[in-house]
């Protein structure tokens, strides 16, 4: 049925959940699982441009360190599943369109992510990722509560 599972992670409770259940699944179809984690690009104004490229790369750096320990443990977990597993992150500021993206880059048939269920104000204001990226997927997306 599903040979390559995508599990965009962003380091949440709820974020780890859905991987759990997304190498579940891997594991009862033996199925390959790879993590994504979307990191937000640094938010620099131009009129601080200065102060801002070094500041640049400071955030990258921790950025992708603080991505590398939220894949890190989604390996962690889909080894002591039997699950093979692999990872990468990527920059962008619309993370739907980046986990879209992944599912053409890593071949997989289908995501399982969590959603923050926001409601009313919050989810007007906040948006959605896991809404925009049903709504941007060509595969099937599994989402967990």
């Amino acid at each position: 049925m599903f040979k390559r599972i995508l599990l965009p992670v962003d380091g949440s409770e709820l974020s780890i959940r859905a991987v759990d259940t997304g190498i579940a699944l891997a594991a009862a179809l033996g199925a390959h699982v790879h993590a994504l984690h979307v990191l937000p690009p640094f938010p620099a104004v131009t009129y601080f441009a200065a102060i801002a490229q070094a500041n640049e790369t400071m955030y990258v750096e921790r950025a992708v360190a603080s991505a590398e320990r939220v894949l890190a443990e989604v390996q962690r977990r889909a080894e002591a599943a039997g699950v093979p597993c692999t990872g990468s992150h990527e920059i962008d500021n619309r993370p739907a369109c980046a986990i879209a993206a992944a599912v053409s880059k890593h071949h997989c048939d289908v995501i399982v992510m969590a959603t923050h269920g926001w409601r009313g104000i919050e989810k007007l204001l906040l948006g959605s990722v896991t809404q925009k990226t049903l709504l941007l997927a060509d595969v099937p997306v599994l989402v967990c509560r």
